[in-house]
C-alpha cells in the first residue's frame, strides 16, 4: 500500500512539474541532421549574437563614454527631426519667398533662445554623433539642411568652420558603421 502510494505521488508530481515546463519556440532555432563520416550530427541555426568584450577595462570605459554620449545627442536629434517637420509644414503654407525667408529667419531666433545654451555644453564627439543622429532621423545630412534653409554660402562657411574643429557636416549614418550607437539606441530604448 504505501509503495503504490508513494508510486503514484512521484508520477503525479512528476507529471506536475512536466506541466510547469514552457515549451521551446521553435521558430528561434533552426535544426537539422547532417551525416558526417556516417553519423548523424545535430546541426542548429542560432539567432545573431553582438559579441562585446567583457574584460577589456579601456573598451568598457570607451563604450559607456559611447553610451553617455548618445544619450546626450538624442534628444537633440529628436527635436531637430519634429522641429523641421514643423517648419516644413508652416513652409508649405507661405507663398512668396520674402514671407518664407522672413519666417524662417524668426524660427531661427527662437530656436537660437532654446537651445543655444545647451548645445554648446555638447563636447565635439557629442556633436560628431548629433550630426549623424540627425542623418539618421531626418533623412538629410546636417550639410543638406543647412544648404536647404541658409543658402549654399552659409552651408561652405558652416562646413569651413566645422572642419577647423574636425566636424564633417556632410557626415552620414551607416547603420553598418555606425552599429555601436544603433545597438545602444535599440539596447537604451532612445527611439
Amino acid at each position: 500500500m504505501m509503495k503504490t502510494l508513494l508510486l503514484l505521488s512521484g508520477f503525479f508530481t512528476f507529471n506536475l512539474v512536466q506541466a510547469q515546463v514552457q515549451p521551446r519556440d521553435s521558430s528561434r532555432a533552426k535544426v537539422e541532421w547532417e551525416l558526417v563520416n556516417g553519423d548523424s550530427v545535430k546541426v542548429v541555426e542560432l539567432d545573431e549574437v553582438l559579441r562585446r568584450e567583457r574584460y577589456d577595462s579601456m573598451a568598457r570605459v570607451e563604450y559607456m563614454r559611447l553610451v553617455r554620449n548618445v544619450k546626450r545627442a538624442m534628444p537633440y536629434a529628436k527635436m531637430v527631426a519634429y522641429q523641421m517637420q514643423m517648419l516644413e509644414d508652416n513652409l508649405s503654407r507661405i507663398q512668396g519667398r520674402r514671407e518664407r525667408k522672413r519666417f524662417i529667419a524668426q524660427a531661427e531666433q527662437v530656436l537660437k533662445q532654446q537651445f543655444e545654451a545647451s548645445i554648446k555644453d555638447l563636447s565635439i564627439n557629442q556633436g560628431k554623433i548629433l550630426m549623424k543622429l540627425i542623418h539618421r532621423e531626418t533623412g538629410q545630412t546636417t550639410w543638406e539642411v543647412l544648404k536647404s534653409y541658409k543658402g549654399g554660402a552659409s552651408a561652405f562657411f558652416w562646413q569651413s568652420f566645422g572642419a577647423f574643429w574636425g566636424h564633417n557636416l556632410k557626415d552620414e549614418w551607416d547603420p553598418v558603421s555606425d552599429y555601436k550607437i544603433e545597438f545602444i539606441i535599440k539596447n537604451y530604448h532612445l527611439e
